[in-house]
């Protein structure tokens, strides 16, 4: 048995039958059998308990850009970490990715779950995704709309699913650079320049979120609901300072984090496993949690909050089971 704790960044102890490191070289992917988790930094999932399987550590590394008339094409193995990615394109005067500085994990995550913060989503920028198909090894390109982006979810986390495996992830960054700084506290900026956005979304990340070197924890545990407009004026008849954000002309976005935070889940504990007292939407492991404490605190959460306001929580982070994914 190999040991997984700390291979995720959250820390239950768990332990899996089989556990192979992959640099640029997929082939050996097609020989292997039975339940299969593929792992970038573990950032974003969560072993519950030991994996009945093999876990496949994705560490391939590499980076080519391209210049073109009116925009940068950047080709990114795997394997890369991704705010070095967006440290390494400010340093070049490549601008656009600055407000997805500091999400944590790897470059070939980040398709899957379409990461997003303060107003720009991953889905903005990715012109192809590359990857191997597990059974067979064949390679496959996939262009940005076959990749069937939404929030927080894409191909790769439903049809996709356990079947492939990305290798290398192609942007396409526009030159002509305009700032995204309508979303939350980066409203305050006036006119700001990439490097200020870059900078001012890392101190609010950091003054936010706790570190998952002091304390285990996966980020945000749950995805911000979207409600419709007609739900959420019910809502405001009973709780008028519940904020929002629009999305369409049908529905809005509301923080899961004031939800949680409303119905006093801050700060509080079960075993091992707390709500953070100054960011309720993060669950955090002191270090003697497992994965039944997890369960529980999560469904304790996503009851009240659905008993409460009609609102169904859907977990963001991916919890694994001993045969793979466990639904809340």
């Amino acid at each position: 048995m190999h040991s997984l704790t700390s291979l995720h960044t959250f820390g239950l102890t768990a332990h899996s039958k089989q556990l192979i490191s992959v640099d640029n070289d997929f082939s050996i992917l097609e020989y292997i059998e039975g339940p299969l988790w593929v792992l970038g930094e573990g950032s974003n999932c969560i072993f519950l308990d030991d994996f009945d399987g093999s876990v496949i550590k994705i560490d391939s590394k590499g980076k080519t850009v391209e210049e073109f008339s009116d925009y940068y094409q950047l080709t990114v193995s795997s394997g890369e970490n991704w705010h070095q990615l967006v440290r390494f394109c400010m340093q070049n005067n490549i601008f656009g990715l600055e407000n997805l500085a500091l999400i944590p994990g790897s470059v070939g995550a980040a398709p899957i779950q379409n990461i997003g913060a303060y107003g720009v989503e991953l889905n903005q920028f990715i012109k192809e995704v590359v990857c191997t198909e597990i059974s067979t090894g064949e390679k496959h390109i996939l262009s940005n709309e076959e990749c069937q982006f939404g929030y927080r979810d894409s191909v790769f986390k439903r049809h996709l699913a356990g079947k492939v495996i990305i290798t290398q992830v192609v942007l396409h960054i526009p030159k002509r650079w305009q700032a995204c700084n309508h979303y939350g506290e980066l409203a305050k900026l006036k006119q700001p320049s990439p490097e200020q956005i870059f900078n001012q979304v890392i101190a609010i990340r950091k003054a936010k979120l706790p570190d998952p070197n002091e304390i285990g924890n996966a980020g945000s545990f749950f995805k911000n609901p979207l409600v419709s407009n007609k739900h959420y004026a019910s809502l405001q008849c009973d709780w008028p300072d519940l904020p929002c954000f629009p999305v369409d002309h049908n529905s809005v976005k509301v923080p899961a984090a004031w939800l949680i935070d409303h119905l006093g889940f801050k700060g509080k504990q079960l075993g091992g496993i707390q709500c953070h007292p100054n960011q309720p939407l993060v669950l955090t492991n002191n270090g003697q949690g497992n994965g039944a404490e997890l369960l529980e605190m999560a469904r304790q959460i996503q009851t009240k909050v659905e008993n409460t306001f009609s609102i169904h929580l859907e977990n963001e982070v991916r919890l694994i089971g001993k045969k793979g994914l466990v639904m809340l």
